[in-house]
């Protein structure tokens, strides 16, 4: 089949045409593919792993062959799902627990942005808890995930604070107010949700509520995270820090069928926008990856396979 696989030198991945095929577990569907997203973590990664690597979380297809199982959906129906690697490729072997069907107004490349940005925004707000009339602060708030979590913190009521260096279109996303950095002399939050890490980390914990979580699911700075301990313990009284990732949290949860499926029900529905900004054919993968390790994404970059 043919497949993106990763290389050494930039743009760190090529498409092959001898790779080859899963090989699917019984409680896996062979899937189609016929789009993927492109998630930071991802691209930043690729010139690590070994050459010929075919890599890949997010994809959009068709289930070629159900489970041996019995478990999820049917021969053909239309799929979104995630893998831990393999889905820059035609076909992919998906545990049934992380595939869920599609609307059949969701087109794939709207579905193929859902999958690892989608959820984890929608694990954050969870694990933050109610948020009705609770103030939300929300770092990278330009990136994928942001822009997830600012529609779904705003459709769950909550007041909605925004950082990010691209603050374009971000009010119109629900944001109720947004700003290039953390104000260390202005509100409290309930939730705080960082993109960031570093000293942006830094500043959210010292921002917190008492009793109120800060979730951290990405380094886009890896620079140490400090701060003045008392800003925690003797400030915020029982708030928490809690590391998210999405792979992990899955396992925990065993299943992520069913969330995928509410965020593709809320696409259908036109309450969620998926903020793609750039949309490729897959032979162009070289331009979307530059473009992502560059800044140069505002929301999710789609490849197509064509």
């Amino acid at each position: 089949m043919r497949a993106l696989v990763s290389q050494q030198s930039p743009p760190y991945a090529e498409l092959k045409d001898d790779v080859p095929d899963p090989e699917p577990l019984s409680n896996q569907a062979l899937v189609d593919v016929r789009a993927f997203s492109l998630n930071r973590g991802e691209t930043r990664r690729l010139q690590t792993l070994d050459a010929g690597t075919v890599t890949g979380w997010d994809l959009a297809g068709t289930v070629r062959r159900a489970a041996a199982d019995g478990s999820g959906p049917a021969e053909g129906a239309r799929v979104v799902g995630l893998v831990p690697q393999g889905a820059w490729a035609e076909s992919a072997a998906v545990h049934t627990e992380w595939l869920a069907e599609l609307p059949e107004t969701v087109p794939f490349e709207a579905a193929a942005t859902l999958p690892v940005a989608g959820l984890t925004a929608l694990f954050a707000l969870e694990i933050g808890g109610f948020v009705l009339d609770k103030r939300v602060l929300i770092t990278g708030a330009s990136g994928g995930v942001g822009r997830f979590a600012i529609q779904l913190a705003k459709m769950a009521g909550a007041h909605v604070t925004g950082i990010c260096r691209r603050t374009e279109g971000i009010v119109e996303l629900g944001a109720d107010e947004v700003a290039q950095e953390i104000d260390l002399e202005g509100p409290t939050y309930d939730v705080v949700i960082d993109a960031v890490g570093g000293p942006v980390l830094g500043d959210g914990i010292r921002r917190v509520k008492p009793g109120g979580t800060v979730i951290s699911f990405a380094s886009t700075i890896t620079d140490p995270v400090s701060y003045p301990t008392r800003e925690l313990f003797a400030r915020a009284p029982g708030a928490r820090v809690y590391g998210l990732y999405v792979f992990s949290e899955l396992e925990h949860r065993r299943s992520g069928s069913a969330d995928l499926r509410r965020l593709a029900d809320l696409v259908a529905d036109r309450g969620l926008d998926p903020q793609i900004d750039l949309t490729l054919s897959w032979s162009e993968a070289g331009r979307a990856i530059e473009a992502l390790l560059d800044r140069r994404v505002n929301g999710k970059a789609v490849l197509i396979v064509d």
